[in-house]
This record gives C-alpha cells, structure tokens and sequence, in this order.
C-alpha cells in the first residue's frame, strides 16, 4: 500500500522548507485548517491522518505496529522521505509532537525543527514529575473509554477542547472522536496515555518551539515548563488559551508564534528530505 493511500496525504505549497502538520488523537488534518494555509503560500506544506483516523486507510492498521508511537513515528519517517522538500520543521499536536520526537531520534537528518503544541512526555504523575494525572486517574480514563467510547467521547470532549467562548469546536471535537474506528481508538488512547517519552525529549537535538496552552486539563503549564528544561534547544510560548487545542480555539497566536520561531531558526535548520 502506498504511503500516499495509508494516510491519506496532502501537499500543498512550495517553497524553502516543508511543514509537516501532525493532528492528535482522536482528530484527522482537518484539524489544522485555520493555522496550515497561513504557510501553503511561502513553503510546502504536508497533512496527513494518523492511521485509524480521518480517511487513512483502517485497512492498514496493524496492531503490532501500533502497539507504540514507534509504529506512528515510522510512518512519519516515511511521509518526509516521500513528499517533503528541503528542510522539514515538523508541526505535531499533543501525542503527535512525540511521535514527532520519536521520528527524529530515530533519523535526525530527516527534520531540522520541531513545534510542539500541547505536547506532553508522560501524563501520569511521577515522583517530583507533574504529567497532571495519578496512574488511577489513567487507568479510569481508559477503563470508560473502553466501556463507552462514545459516550465518553460526548463527555470529555468539550472538555479536552475548552475554548468556552466557542462551544462548537467542542461539538467539532466530539463528532471527530466519535467518527475515529472505536476498537483502534481504544488501542490508539492506551499508547497515548501510557507511554513515557521523557528520555526520548531529552535527546532531541533539534531546534523546539513548546506552544503551552494557559489553561489545559490534559498538558497542564507544568508539563511546558518541564519540557522546557530538558529539551536541549527550545523556546516556550505560553499563550492566552483555555482548552488543549489551541491550533482551533487560538490560531492566530499560534501562527504568529510558529513564524517567528521559524524566522529563528530557518538559517540553521538541517537540510532533510
């Protein structure tokens, strides 16, 4: 099967350097309709869905592959090689901003920057580390989500999407959810919420742009400020917001954020592709 087919891939653009928009769990690349053509004009720009997301192909779902974000970052790899041109900044939100890490640990060539929207390494709490939640409160989330996937969809969206001035991005949020293939979304939140890619930040050696949500319920401000300080090279950007997908509910601060960090860095990002 093409890579093309896989994850439903779309270029757009061109120009110096290819963006590489990566949505999070439970969404598709619809998600990044109000950020991504703010830079179609002056670079190459690549969406995709995660596969069992969106209109990737379910077909190619494989869960040995997708046991952990190693599978998702693999499929990453293969996106770059494929479509990108030049030098790739790669844009991930929540679960995707550590596939994204993870794709480049394994090939550092391949992506010269990294924006993280509300990324978080680890979600459960560990020792001195605050992720936001106890290992009781994961295991509950899941055990419900297991249960009643769309029930629990109708509820914890609105809440994962904040943004109370906007109550149709939750609703948005939760028609995404609950069109997401319920046996692979189960699997897909266990990798999500279980994995711990604390190790895998710390090795990044890429320039990061860490874009923090005020007020978000699953990466509190606390996970920002740690990233902060492991991540060798990187800038974070806590922006005025209420929920955890400020690529919809604040989008004009996170293009203005975005652009200037690749001003930053455009002069010294790898070439990659």
């Amino acid at each position: 099967m093409s890579v093309h087919i896989r994850n439903n891939v779309r270029v757009q653009g061109s120009g110096p350097a290819t963006l590489v928009f990566a949505h999070g769990f439970g969404c598709d690349q619809n998600m990044w309709r109000l950020v991504e053509p703010a830079f179609r004009k002056s670079f190459q720009t690549i969406l995709f869905d995660v596969v069992g997301c969106g209109k990737s192909d379910l077909s190619a779902y494989e869960i040995v592959r997708y046991s952990s974000l190693k599978g998702y970052a693999q499929d990453i790899v293969e996106i770059i090689e494929e479509f990108a041109d030049g030098p790739v900044i790669f844009v991930g939100h929540s679960v995707s901003a550590m596939a994204g890490v993870i794709a480049a640990n394994m090939r550092p060539e391949l992506i010269g920057a990294h924006v993280m929207v509300g990324p978080s390494p680890s979600y459960i709490n560990d020792g001195e580390y605050f992720g936001g939640f106890s290992r009781e409160d994961i295991d509950s989330l899941l055990e419900t989500l297991e249960s009643n996937y769309l029930g629990w969809s109708s509820s914890m969206a609105p809440a994962i999407m904040g943004a109370p001035g906007q109550p149709h991005l939750g609703v948005e949020l939760t028609n995404s959810f609950c069109q997401t293939d319920p046996d692979i979304a189960k699997r897909f939140a266990r990798v999500t919420f279980l994995s711990d890619n604390r190790n895998d930040v710390a090795k990044l050696l890429a320039p990061a742009l860490i874009i923090q949500s005020s007020d978000d319920i699953i990466a509190p401000v606390e996970v920002g400020r740690y990233l902060n300080k492991v991540i060798p090279d990187n800038r974070l950007e806590v922006i005025e917001n209420v929920g955890h997908c400020p690529h919809l509910s604040a989008p004009d601060l996170c293009i203005n954020s975005i652009q200037s960090f690749i001003e930053s860095v455009q002069g010294r990002i790898a070439h990659g592709g």
